[in-house]
């Protein structure tokens, strides 16, 4: 639930400022910036109950780290959940499906507008990311250090007493997209391009085009490897 909270309103802004006739229509980079910032901060709020990761790459830093996915909270009686493959695959799973739907229930807020004459490539945008210059090698070096940058800060969050907690990390997430979004759109999580991906695959869009399988691998390869490379440095330095 809260991948799909994710994915529902982080490419809800990037339709509603690249597709026509929306009354959000230009809105530029920085509004989708603060747009998955702000999904961010939901889909936070909706899955603290499992620790909210929201993103695979968040879950394998965190089993890299050493520590539990999730630490508990004795005053809601919620339980630890330890670092098991299993426990792993779980969570997962549970994002990949989450971002899928969030995706199409996207797709369903704006059939009206996907049905406009519009590029097959703006159409692509508004489910997964593709890069201003392709070249593969540099494109998976921008996506590792981007998700290499949120997981080891997130986890520097932990003994920190801010206590900012889900703010922390929306700003964290706006902070990246704007000063390394800009090479690749800053996947940074493979399950809001894959997921989303899929279902641009899937659904009856018109005029869509390809999906872009030949890239789709960079923004799961490099999140999964800035992800891991945090949790461990994360790890030694907390």
């Amino acid at each position: 639930m809260g991948t799909g909270m994710l994915t529902l309103l982080g490419c809800g802004v990037v339709a509603n400022a690249i597709l026509p006739k929306n009354k959000g229509f230009n809105g530029g980079w920085i509004v989708i910036t603060w747009g998955w910032g702000l999904a961010v901060f939901a889909g936070v709020y909706v899955a603290f109950k499992s620790g909210a990761h929201l993103n695979p790459a968040v879950t394998l830093g965190l089993w890299a780290s050493g520590g539990d996915l999730f630490g508990g909270n004795e005053d809601l009686g919620i339980a630890a959940v330890p670092a098991t493959i299993s426990n792993v695959l779980v969570y997962i799973s549970g994002e990949m499906v989450g971002a899928f739907l969030g995706a199409v229930i996207m797709y369903l807020a704006y059939k009206q507008h996907f049905d406009e004459d519009a590029d097959p490539g703006t159409k692509l945008a508004v489910f997964s990311t593709g890069p201003a210059i392709r070249s593969y090698g540099w494109n998976f070096v921008t996506e590792v250090v981007g998700t290499f940058v949120l997981v080891f800060v997130i986890l520097l969050f932990g003994p920190s007493p801010s206590g900012l907690g889900p703010l922390a990390v929306a700003l964290l997430v706006v902070g990246i997209g704007l000063s390394l979004g800009g090479p690749t759109g800053y996947a940074i999580n493979p399950a809001r391009d894959l997921g989303p991906r899929i279902a641009h695959a899937v659904l009856p869009i018109r005029g869509k085009g390809s999906s872009d399988w030949g890239y789709s691998w960079v923004p799961i390869a490099g999140p999964v490897v800035g992800g891991v490379l945090g949790g461990l440095l994360g790890a030694a330095v907390v």
